[in-house]
């Protein structure tokens, strides 16, 4: 499984269940990687999507808590053995977790390539992701050119997980 964010100079992730920033070739990258495959993200991610329903065009999966959840076009699992019984039956590069911050944390050791959008700003955020250049067994594996939109610069970035855990 892999995971997919965007994640600013401090790892903030979000602000009021939104994004820090949006930006327009970061959100291609995001429909051209998760396109046909399958999402898995909390209940507030969800929330956030446009209409507060199911992405098209993937399968979406909400790991969330709350039992009597309805979420349009999304199956809903309460935990992450049920959450793992489904994701069997995917290949692991079909997977990608999407976020919010509780659910990358939960996921991020079972996740063998997470791809990193990095503005180099640093946001008011109330959501964080993992750093990464912290974490022993994350390793940068490659960075792209600086990028830009408008006078934010980011580059994207792909980190490799040398310690996955196995849910299969």
């Amino acid at each position: 499984m892999n995971l997919i964010v965007n994640a600013d100079k401090n790892w903030g992730i979000g602000k009021n269940n939104s994004l820090l920033i949006r930006i327009p070739e970061d959100m291609k990258f995001f429909r051209r990687m998760t396109k046909g495959n399958v999402i898995v993200l909390g209940r507030r991610t969800l929330e956030s999507f446009p209409g507060g329903t199911a992405l098209p065009d993937r399968t979406n999966i909400v790991l969330s808590k709350k039992k009597d959840l309805k979420a349009g076009g999304a199956t809903v699992v309460n935990d992450i053995d049920a959450l793992f019984e489904i994701l069997k039956e995917y290949d692991d590069d079909e997977i990608f977790v999407v976020g919010g911050e509780s659910v990358y944390r939960e996921l991020l050791p079972y996740c063998r390539k997470a791809y990193v959008t990095r503005p180099d700003y640093a946001y008011d955020a109330d959501a964080h992701f993992p750093n990464l250049d912290e974490l022993e067994n994350w390793v940068k594996i490659e960075e792209s050119e600086e990028q830009t939109y408008f006078d934010i610069v980011y580059t994207f970035d792909v980190y490799e997980n040398n310690d996955v855990k196995d849910y299969r």
